[in-house]
């Protein structure tokens, strides 16, 4: 009889850590079970107090608002336009940093996921900087083209784009480094480019990880706030997403704010939860 059979039959010593039986796989230690439940409980809550306090019977009379109509089409077109935007610069940019050896890539990596790190309203500070009026290629494009992107819907889609793309990028990127490139090789020695085998390899090959990226994106910019607030403003009707309407309802009319909030909380919810399902799970 070997050493493991001897335990088996033995069981676990008198003196190690007490395990709770898990179906179909081995106990869990409860030191690790408690501080998962603590964050399970850590997460959920919060969603849980937000249903609670949720002011159900004046609910039908807070969402049927033009103001709310209007925040939550806007948050859903501006998002929607930065996930577009984040897809065309976005899936090329990750390509380069998966499959392209050049000097300071890793540089160039930390400075693209910096935004998931930068405090938003930095980052829309930075966006001033760039594309205001006075910043260093917002001066030229209002004066050659008359162009103003600050305090805009445009405004708008650019803060979204800038903190939400790193999620997409990082997705594409580890989808790509976790493809094999032979495929992209044997398209190549066939006689395909290496934009051709790009189109009709890689393309497909990535999808999942490609849609993947592109939910964390649109989630993400769904709910940006403080780069939106800085670049683009707080204007009804033209840049007040929806958590702008959630911070401004939150001064003056808590159950409002508490109905807007539960508006996003469902949307963003139906979103990940069905896009999961036939992407994320298929990656």
């Amino acid at each position: 009889m070997t050493e493991l059979d001897v335990g088996a039959a033995t069981g676990p010593p008198k003196g190690g850590p007490r395990r709770v039986r898990t179906r179909g796989g081995p106990g869990v230690p409860l030191p690790l079970l408690l501080p998962a439940l603590i964050g399970l409980a850590f997460l959920i809550v919060p969603l849980v107090a937000l249903l609670v306090r949720a002011p159900w019977r004046s609910m039908p009379e807070l969402l049927t608002s033009a103001e709310v109509w209007q925040a939550l089409r806007l948050s859903l077109v501006c998002a929607t336009a930065a996930t577009a935007v984040s897809l065309v610069i976005g899936v090329p940019l990750a390509w380069l940093l998966a499959r392209v050896e050049f000097p300071g890539r890793g540089l160039v990596r930390a400075l693209v996921t910096l935004p998931l790190v930068l405090p938003p309203v930095v980052g829309g500070v930075a966006l001033l900087m760039a594309l205001g009026r006075n910043g260093i290629i917002g001066k030229s494009l209002d004066d050659w083209f008359g162009i103003t992107l600050p305090f805009t819907t445009t405004g708008v889609v650019i803060a979204e784009a800038f903190v939400a793309m790193p999620f997409l990028v990082i997705s594409v990127e580890g989808t790509l480094r976790a493809a094999d490139p032979r495929f992209e090789e044997a398209a190549a020695t066939l006689g395909a480019s290496r934009f051709t085998a790009f189109r009709r390899v890689t393309l497909p090959l990535i999808a999942p990880g490609i849609a993947a990226g592109a939910v964390l994106a649109w989630a993400r910019a769904l709910g940006e706030f403080g780069a939106t607030i800085t670049f683009a403003g707080n204007f009804p009707g033209r840049t007040q997403t929806m958590p702008l309407a959630v911070y401004l309802a939150l001064q003056s009319d808590p159950e409002a704010a508490i109905a807007l909030s539960l508006v996003l909380l469902a949307v963003s919810i139906a979103v990940l939860a069905g896009l999961r399902d036939r992407w994320m799970t298929a990656g």
